[in-house]
C-alpha cells in the first residue's frame, strides 16, 4: 500500500505539471479536467488518512514525497500566476454586465 500512496503523489505531481501547461496555453477546459483528477486523488489520500490508514515510509520515500509536494506547490504558484489575471478579467466582465443590467432596469422601470 505504501507504493500506492507514493504513486498517488507521483500522479498528482504529473497532473499538476500538465495543469501548468494548460494554464500557460489558456486551455481552461483542460485545466479544469486535470484539477478534477487531482482532487479525486487528493480525496482518496484524505479518506485513507481519516480512516487512520498510515504507512511507514522509508527515509527515501519520505524525501520523495516531500519533493513531490514541493513541486506541486510550485506548480500551484505558476498556475495561479496565469489564472488570476484571467479570473480578474472575468470578474470585471461579470461585474460590468451586472452593473449594466441594474442601470437598464433602473431606467426602464421609471418609464
Amino acid at each position: 500500500m505504501q507504493d500506492n500512496t507514493l504513486a498517488h503523489y507521483e500522479t498528482m505531481c504529473r497532473l499538476t505539471g500538465m495543469m501548468v501547461e494548460a494554464a500557460r496555453e489558456g486551455d481552461w477546459g483542460l485545466l479544469g479536467s486535470l484539477e478534477q483528477e487531482v482532487a479525486t486523488l487528493r480525496n482518496q489520500l484524505q479518506a485513507e488518512d481519516a480512516e487512520g490508514i498510515r504507512f511507514d515510509l522509508s527515509e527515501a520515500q519520505r524525501m520523495r514525497k516531500r519533493d513531490l509536494i514541493l513541486r506541486m506547490l510550485a506548480d500551484d504558484r505558476e498556475i495561479r500566476r496565469h489564472t488570476e489575471p484571467w479570473m480578474a478579467s472575468v470578474r470585471s466582465l461579470l461585474a460590468g454586465s451586472s452593473l449594466e443590467r441594474n442601470v437598464r432596469k433602473a431606467y426602464s422601470s421609471g418609464h
